[in-house]
């Protein structure tokens, strides 16, 4: 008998995951929270909006009713924006099987509470249930997975056993799982680069090369770095699939929604401008905030962040956040290396 995969969400990322999960030859169940995108989609077979030019299969079944998409189901997979998760768990935690995975694949920090999801997911649905959470992250844009271009990704869990069951679930010729017991790693990893997505999308709109992409890239993995083993993080992880794997793809890429919100800012325009210019969710503005209130909050030198918060919400150029930047006292960049050294010499990994 077929698995019963639900999906929660509609949007590029959830579209993508549901086709690749119909490719393996799983029933898909997905939840749209907009009535007319579900007709559309049913109706046409592809997601216009969010992820056009690729065929949705007729095992994915669009519903505007999330109980019927998680009711029975194997696994739920959330795949909507960070700042929905908590409401969408909400509403479909009394449908969920007591014993299905929770798979979450939104990258972000809650804004206001400062948690990563998997805490936000044990506050909702209690401790207990956290053996049953796997965290999806990784260098993994929509409009190729939806294309089957070949991604690799990490699947972190804090239950072996549960991360390898979705290494298996998702797993096939052009999707390649790891699993990571370090959640989060992985999670913070997956939500602070888009910080550093918008800064080099800022770079490149200010005509910069590629030396500057790379001085932000190289930096700004080493302020997530900083941050994520003050937060328990396990420093390997950021050398991986959902460390620098991500940060490359993200600061580079056109897919990226964070790059291209950057490059509007650069070019002149206002965030309100370069959001509406995207036309989809940027999670790097957000976790922004988030990361510069962390940053304050447990004494962590970032930066980048810091002068990324100056450019969006205080007003500041981004040619100032540049000069601010270059400026900064002398530093020896192998501070971060001892730094993460010592971390692993207490870690438990």
């Amino acid at each position: 008998m077929s698995k019963i995969i639900g999906v929660a969400g509609a949007g590029s990322w959830a579209t993508a995951l549901s086709v690749l999960l119909a490719h393996k030859g799983y029933t898909v169940r997905m939840w749209s929270r907009h009535a007319a995108l579900a007709k559309e989609i049913t109706i046409t077979r592809e997601n216009i909006r969010y992820l056009p030019g690729v065929i949705v299969p007729p095992a994915v079944e669009v519903t505007v009713h999330i109980e019927e998409a998680v009711r029975e189901a194997d696994a739920v997979v959330f795949a909507v924006p960070s700042h929905a998760f908590r409401e969408v768990l909400q509403s479909a935690l009394p449908h969920l099987s007591g014993t299905g995975l929770i798979i979450n694949a939104a990258k972000g920090i809650e804004e206001d509470s400062l948690r990563r999801l998997s805490q936000a997911f044990a506050e909702v649905a209690g401790p207990q249930a956290l053996e049953r959470y796997v965290a999806l992250s990784g260098p993994s844009h929509a409009e190729e997975v939806g294309r089957q271009v070949p991604t690799a990704v990490v699947a972190a869990s804090s239950s072996i056993k549960s991360a390898e069951y979705a290494q298996d679930l998702f797993m096939c010729d052009n999707f390649r799982v790891y699993t990571n017991p370090d959640v989060a790693g992985v999670e913070l990893g997956g939500a602070l680069k888009n910080v550093i997505a918008l800064g080099t999308g800022i770079a490149d709109g200010l005509g910069f090369g590629d030396n500057t992409k790379a001085a932000l890239m190289t930096r700004g993995l080493a302020e997530i770095t900083r941050l994520g083993i003050t937060l328990g993080a396990n420093p390997l992880t950021f050398g991986g699939l959902a460390g620098v794997g991500d940060l490359i793809v993200t600061c580079t890429s056109m897919h990226s929604r964070n790059r291209r919100a950057g490059m509007a800012i650069g070019r002149g325009k206002s965030l309100e401008e370069a959001l509406a210019e995207v036309g989809m969710v940027v999670e790097g503005v957000r976790t922004t905030r988030a990361a510069r209130r962390l940053s304050e909050l447990y004494g962590v030198n970032m930066p980048i962040t810091e002068q990324m918060h100056e450019v969006l919400f205080e007003g500041f150029s981004p040619e100032t956040a540049v000069n601010k930047l270059m400026t900064r006292g002398k530093k020896h960049e192998t501070e971060e290396v001892a730094l993460a050294a010592a971390a692993l010499g207490k870690s438990q990994f």
